[in-house]
């Protein structure tokens, strides 16, 4: 299976969307993001939160992608925007292998 990491760097969305889920990460806090999106109060690990986004995501892309009417433009970047700041924060969790 793909490294999560991988996954998202293979994802191709339109340049506008991510500009704005990078922007929107900056402010990013995955206790007051997390709940909302995924439903629970108890928070997931990381690697746990990116994976249910990423499924999350794609189903939403797919809506986009067949104009669906029931698509949500706000909802797809909130998704976007915890993608973006789950992954910086596991990104600077992992210790470089010259350091092991």
């Amino acid at each position: 299976m793909q490294d999560v990491i991988t996954m998202l760097q293979n994802m191709h969305r339109p340049r506008l969307m991510m500009r704005a889920a990078k922007v929107g990460a900056e402010g990013y806090r995955r206790d007051a993001h997390l709940p909302r999106l995924l439903g629970h109060s108890t928070l997931p690990r990381h690697y746990q939160a990116l994976l249910k986004l990423i499924e999350i995501e794609t189903e939403l892309n797919t809506k986009r992608k067949a104009t669906e009417p029931d698509y949500s433009l706000m909802r797809h970047l909130d998704v976007l925007i915890a993608m973006v700041g789950e992954a910086r924060i596991l990104r600077a969790a992992q210790v470089p292998l010259g350091l092991v």
